[in-house]
């Protein structure tokens, strides 16, 4: 039996939080499209991948389960993090593997969280 979208999602938590792009990959269909809404969607797993590793490269991230809500094959997400930070990604888990992700949160306030330079937040 494959894992529940629960499972899944509190699994993507653990490797989120714990920086694991190669945990975070494994999560994913080949095929998954990843779309913050804050960028483009990103298609396949290797493309989602490589998002992870830049992120994680440039900032600590941290997320907090605020609720986690689950319907059929679909989660939603509502987190927050340390810092102040609150977003929800709704995701649709098939066969154990997310399929689809698609997440909300507000880029400027995440740049400044970071301590990022806001003008790549505008180029991104």
């Amino acid at each position: 039996m494959s894992a529940s979208p629960e499972q899944v999602v509190r699994a993507w938590v653990d490797a989120f939080n714990a920086g694991d792009v190669d945990g975070l990959e494994r999560l994913y269909a080949e095929d998954a499209v990843n779309h913050q809404v804050a960028y483009e969607p990103l298609h396949g797993r290797s493309a989602i991948r490589a998002l992870f590793e830049r992120e994680f490269a440039r900032a600590r991230m941290v997320c907090v389960i605020e609720n986690l809500f689950v319907d059929g094959d679909r989660a939603i997400l509502e987190w927050s993090d340390p810092l102040g930070l609150r977003g929800c990604g709704i995701f649709h888990v098939a066969d154990g593997r997310i399929v689809h992700q698609r997440g909300y949160f507000d880029k400027l306030s995440f740049y400044r969280a970071q301590g990022l330079p806001l003008e790549k937040a505008l180029e991104e």
